[in-house]
């Protein structure tokens, strides 16, 4: 800058020239649209058999980072293995999975309620978590040892789904023949001690990502 003029009026056309450098927007602002495709499923009566979520489940697994899905709730429990499947593919989805408690979740339901990404309660709703029940077949030994393996897978599945959301003590409590019970205030109230929802998607992204990495030999 080219100045005749001294003193406090030269400072003052330099810093005005300095609020004008200042004012240049260092970056450039681009918009796009992204179009986000909702589903919504409706589990409203028993969990029955896999083969009957075939559709959800395929869903499930080639949705993307643009889908968002929505389970909705209102079941007794029912089949444990379908249950499980079902779960399997919520945390291995790579599109954002939301249940919603829209009534009861009990038994096996309570789990799929609880593997949501994010979670939703409506008033006036139950959770019921209680132990499995089965029966088995064959020779007094293979009873007794498939009595302790699926025990011990069962215990395996509470804690790494329930958890913190039910306390260890709970769980061990579960174990052990009692069935808890909580309402809609008691669910929101647990909730808070959950993940959060964007540390969620972070570690189901990891499994994602561990799951679709080829074996390494």
């Amino acid at each position: 800058m080219t100045t005749t003029r001294l003193g406090n009026e030269a400072l003052a056309q330099d810093d005005d020239d300095a609020q004008e450098q200042e004012l240049v927007i260092p970056y450039r602002r681009y918009e796009g649209q992204v179009v986000i495709r909702q589903i919504s499923y409706y589990l409203s009566g028993e969990i029955v058999p896999a083969i009957h979520y075939s559709e959800m489940l395929y869903t499930l697994r080639t949705a993307t980072e643009n889908d968002l899905i929505y389970l909705h709730l209102n079941t007794p429990g029912g089949d444990f293995d379908a249950g499980l499947q079902i779960i399997n593919n919520m945390r291995l989805s790579k599109a954002k999975v939301v249940t919603v408690l829209e009534a009861k979740a009990y038994s096996m339901g309570a789990l799929i309620f609880l593997a949501g990404d994010e979670i939703a309660v409506h008033d006036n709703c139950q959770l019921m978590f209680h132990n499995y029940s089965g029966s088995f077949i064959g020779k007094g030994n293979e009873q007794h040892a498939q009595v302790m393996a699926v025990g011990k897978w069962f215990e395996k599945v509470m804690h790494r789904i329930c958890e913190p959301f039910l306390s260890g003590s709970e769980i061990a409590a579960i174990l052990k023949g009692e069935d808890i019970w909580m309402d809609s205030d008691e669910i929101r109230k647990r909730l808070q001690r959950m993940l959060p929802p964007a540390l969620k998607r972070e570690r189901r992204k990891a499994d994602v990502d561990a799951a679709e990495a080829p074996d390494k030999k």
